[in-house]
């Protein structure tokens, strides 16, 4: 069968089509766009998740139907609390030091910080999982222990979704060392993968510091008040 001249040309000329600079850097713009709102959506997602345990628990305390909110002022074990509150508020200010680090152009201690706080996020979640198994109360026995379930259990959740978020941003930046090292490296490439990189470091940074904000909050109302 005889081929159309007319089609052939159309198919070659959109064979040819390519990408002008300025359409390549709009889409560079609009994923790093995506990338800072996806971060903030995560985090405003996670806010009212513990919003609504936040107002569960003032409830609960307010109404203390038949004096069950909290009998005999029982409290979780407040070494473990203690301990893994402040693990937790350590990793995310090595997230923060490390990524002022990274802008700096010192990767090195971005690194260190960056591994201490995977590791350190990993023994908060595990700390938090002996203190669900040592309770001195069982849940749903009063308002109280309603509230720690679920806010172990959440607390265990969040955790373990900024550790990973931080490990794979570590582990991508090793496989990228040799990619970008001769444009500057990570931190001042202008290359679009060490932008993109910037940009997943930057949201992961934003969601370990409302990791300790939630952390203090629930903290003080569990162990404090």
């Amino acid at each position: 069968m005889a081929q159309n001249p007319v089609d052939n040309q159309q198919f070659e000329s959109l064979v040819q089509l390519k990408e002008t600079p300025e359409e390549i850097a709009f889409e560079l713009r609009a994923q790093e766009g995506a990338l800072f709102t996806g971060g903030r959506l995560l985090i405003g997602i996670w806010a009212f998740a513990f919003a609504a345990l936040a107002f569960a628990y003032f409830y609960l305390r307010s109404a203390n139907n038949q004096n069950l909110w909290r009998p005999r002022g029982i409290t979780a074990p407040t070494a473990a609390g203690a301990a893994i509150f402040a693990i937790t508020v350590a990793c995310a200010l090595l997230v923060q030091f490390g990524e002022r680090r990274f802008r700096e152009d010192e990767t090195l201690d971005w690194q260190v910080a960056g591994w201490t706080a995977v590791f350190g996020g990993l023994l908060a979640i595990g700390l938090q999982i002996w203190q669900m198994t040592d309770l001195p109360f069982f849940p749903g026995s009063s308002g109280y222990a309603s509230c720690f379930i679920a806010w172990g259990a959440m607390n265990i959740a969040l955790v373990l979704g900024g550790t990973y978020w931080l490990e794979t941003i570590l582990a991508r930046e090793i496989r990228l060392r040799r990619a970008i090292a001769q444009d500057g490296g990570a931190p001042s490439s202008t290359l679009p993968v060490a932008r993109l990189f910037r940009a997943n470091l930057n949201g992961c940074t934003y969601f370990w510091g409302f990791i300790a904000a939630v952390a203090t909050f629930f903290w003080v109302l569990f162990y404090v008040i």
